[in-house]
């Protein structure tokens, strides 16, 4: 066991005896060079490093206004919204005005401090040296950023650490990625046995039939197509005055209660604000190219935006039914295709026409108990999984913090 010593600086906390505490400017230098992205291709400063520029990146006609950047530079950005966006380049290009671009110098191993840029604890030290009037405005600049002070091993130790890092994080990152394709295989199960059941039924047995509908091609026979009109009916009852009442909304993991007490935005206004009720419908009838999620079943009464559209069941027809059946055609975005030619929305009426597939009611009932048992047994895996994937986040990062301040030793020949 090695002797620590405190390190004068709370985030990098005890470091060995041996260590010397230095600062940034101390083994960088900024490269502070404007150019133009025409001479030198644009790159952007992620979470995952210095890559060439993403195409869902916000572009600008400033085409002058940008960094240089060089290979093997350290880039990273300075803005608080942009925690943990830094990196090695391995390219020359440009960058954004608002990265800080560092060119190394002296006595130093880059990937050993690229590791130490990249921690949790560092990423705090980085955002407490910034200015700002709000939050998503909050930028550290280099003047303040060189003053950080950050550990200096001997030059060999700094080279062991960060092969060694690279080494036992490439696995966790494998292992990572294994976890990550498991839920993508679950998920995609998932997604197969609600498309076999919403349009085959439960017996596997029966005769079907043509349904004329593109997306459920062949249901049992004696199920019946009718269009949607007569399936279910849009209802919006106008909430006066907001007294308190949850506010719903419609997500990735259904129609959830919003959460002021951890962060969720109270809406500026609620102008408009429906009723909705439990055990309806709600649909997203607009923008499907960027709703992640345009169908829920709610569960609970409330408040909901104006921008959903609340539909009850008539006849009978089971609401849970009709929310794994437009789960199904969520799931490939086949209502995108139809809304593309109406400029991204349906209106009820036209929603209305499209046919839809009706069970008799009795399997309507049957087939959702079954799927909320088959789903409630999927999800309860991938939940375990990602809890896999967050121990080993948590672990990664514990390593990193420890190596690169010298909590642990790598020992020659350890790896």
């Amino acid at each position: 066991m090695r002797d620590l010593v405190y390190s004068g600086s709370e985030w990098i906390g005890k470091t060995p005896v041996e260590w010397e505490i230095g600062r940034i400017d101390s083994f960088y230098t900024l490269r502070n060079t404007k150019v133009s992205d025409k001479d030198y291709p644009p790159l952007s400063v992620t979470m995952k490093g210095v890559l060439p520029q993403l195409e869902t990146a916000a572009k600008t006609n400033a085409h002058d206004d940008r960094k240089l950047v060089r290979k093997g530079d350290f880039a990273i950005n300075s803005r608080s919204d942009r925690r943990g966006s830094c990196g090695i380049s391995n390219y020359d290009g440009s960058v954004s005005l608002i990265n800080t671009i560092l060119a190394p110098k002296g006595d130093m191993n880059p990937n050993y401090y690229d590791w130490l840029f990249h921690t949790v604890q560092f990423s705090d030290e980085f955002y407490k040296w910034g200015h700002g009037i709000v939050d998503d405005l909050w930028t550290t600049n280099y003047q303040d950023m060189k003053k950080i002070n950050i550990p200096v091993p001997p030059i060999d130790e700094q080279k062991r650490i960060a092969d060694f890092l690279s080494k036992i994080c490439g696995e966790i990152d494998s292992l990572s990625d294994e976890i990550r394709q498991q839920i993508e295989t679950l998920e995609l199960y998932k997604r197969s046995i609600i498309t076999e059941t919403v349009t085959k039924g439960l017996n596997k047995s029966i005769s079907l039939k043509n349904s004329g509908i593109e997306w459920a091609e062949s249901i049992p026979e004696h199920w019946k197509v009718m269009p949607n009109k007569y399936i279910m009916k849009k209802i919006k009852q106008i909430c006066p005055k907001y007294n308190g009442e949850d506010i719903l909304s419609l997500t990735m993991n259904g129609v959830i209660v919003r959460d002021l007490d951890a962060g969720g935005k109270m809406p500026t206004s609620f102008d408009g604000y429906q009723w909705v009720y439990k055990g309806n419908l709600l649909m997203c009838l607009f923008d499907y190219d960027v709703t992640p999620r345009c169908i829920g079943l709610i569960k609970n009464d409330g408040l909901t935006s104006p921008a959903y559209s609340q539909f009850v069941m008539k006849n009978g027809n089971s609401a849970e039914y009709y929310y794994y059946y437009y789960l199904m055609i969520d799931f490939t975005k086949e209502l995108l295709h139809l809304a593309k030619n109406l400029r991204h929305s349906f209106t009820e009426d036209q929603l209305g026409v499209i046919n839809a597939p009706v069970p008799p009611i009795t399997e309507q009932v049957a087939i959702a108990e079954y799927l909320n048992e088959e789903c409630k047994k999927i999800d309860a895996v991938s939940e375990k999984k990602q809890e896999q994937l967050e121990v080993l986040a948590n672990y990664k990062k514990t390593v990193i913090y420890e190596y690169v301040t010298g909590k642990k030793e790598v020992l020659n020949g350890e790896f």
